[in-house]
Parts: C-alpha cells; structure tokens; sequence
C-alpha cells in the first residue's frame, strides 16, 4: 500500500492551503485544495482518497451529495465547517467525523487518524 491519500476540498482559499499544508506535513498524500465540488468530483473518481476533508459549503454549493457518494464508496469524510456545529453534521451524517472551523493542525491530524483507524 502506498502513501494515504486525503482529498481537500475548501473554497477558502488562505484556509484550504494550510489544510493541505497540515495534512502533508503530517506524511499523508494531499489532492486539493478543491473550491468547488465539480473540481472534487473529478478528483474522487479519478483517484479514490483513502479519507476527505470537506468543508460543507463549497464555491458551486453545499457538499453533501459528494459526501454521500464518497461514503458510498466506503471513503471516511470529515467534515470541516464554519456554518454548522459537529452537532448538526453528526445528526445528518452519523458515520462521519465533524469539524469546527478554525481548527488546530493537531485535532485535524487527529481526525484523520480516527477516520482511517475506525474504517
């Protein structure tokens, strides 16, 4: 197996790239930042990610039938959100990990770490 794969998609811009710079330090894979969902789209089904990192409102709009679709596809989600609470993600998507945004680089790793153990 090689190295994990952690797709990002986050329309802002500032935000997505320390994502990104959080996930590759940590020596995972990075695709992304994607601002849109169509961009992440092309991206998942060209290569599955072994975990995403979505923020819930993207340039093109809400994320969650990409999510749906990853998850259908057995790919953990993390949701990264400044609109909603992880309460409010858990609810509509009990499988997948939630995010307030800002967050540390430290509970993002954690997340990712989570998500790839528990799946």
């Amino acid at each position: 197996m090689g190295q994990i794969r952690v797709l990002v998609a986050e329309d802002e811009l500032i935000v997505g790239h320390d994502l990104c710079d959080t996930v590759a330090e940590a020596g995972y894979e990075v695709e992304g930042p994607f601002d849109d969902i169509s961009s992440a789209m092309l991206a998942f089904q060209k290569h599955k990610p072994d975990v995403a990192i979505l923020d819930i409102q993207l340039g093109d709009g809400i994320v969650y039938p990409l999510a749906e679709q990853m998850m259908a596809e057995n790919v953990p989600v993390i949701f990264h959100s400044g609109q909603m609470s992880p309460d409010e993600v858990t609810q509509r998507f009990p499988r997948a990990l939630a995010l307030s945004k800002p967050c540390p680089p430290a509970a993002v790793i954690a997340s990712v770490q989570k998500a790839l153990h528990e799946h």
